[in-house]
């Protein structure tokens, strides 16, 4: 097994840690790269953008995934949109117990 250290990229979060992930070495390939890591986190693989090798390579290719080696770093970076699907914090009318009436009255 490979072990590699894996999380999704989002620097507005204080605390980021990565995760351990295991990959048979048979099986090196990007799309099983993106397919376990996906699972191991909760994110789908239509919601990433790429694979950075920290701190600044991005993975392409099976040949790539190939040359890690174990406890390498590794950010999945999420589409623009899915950043603010996923870490958003939510507004005013939507945390419960607001009462948008209330929120319009004048005096």
């Amino acid at each position: 097994e490979l072990v590699l250290k894996v999380r999704i990229q989002n620097p507005n979060l204080r605390e980021n840690d990565f995760i351990e992930i295991e990959l048979d070495r048979q099986e090196l390939t990007y799309k099983e790269l993106l397919r376990v890591s996906c699972r191991e986190l909760g994110v789908s693989p239509e919601h990433i953008q790429k694979i950075r090798k920290l701190p600044n390579t991005m993975l392409r290719k099976d040949k790539d995934v190939a040359r890690l080696q174990d406890f390498q770093e590794l950010e999945l970076v999420l589409t623009v949109s899915d950043k603010n699907l996923l870490f958003r914090v939510p507004t005013l009318s939507e945390q419960s117990g607001y009462n948008k009436k209330a929120s319009e009255l004048t005096y």
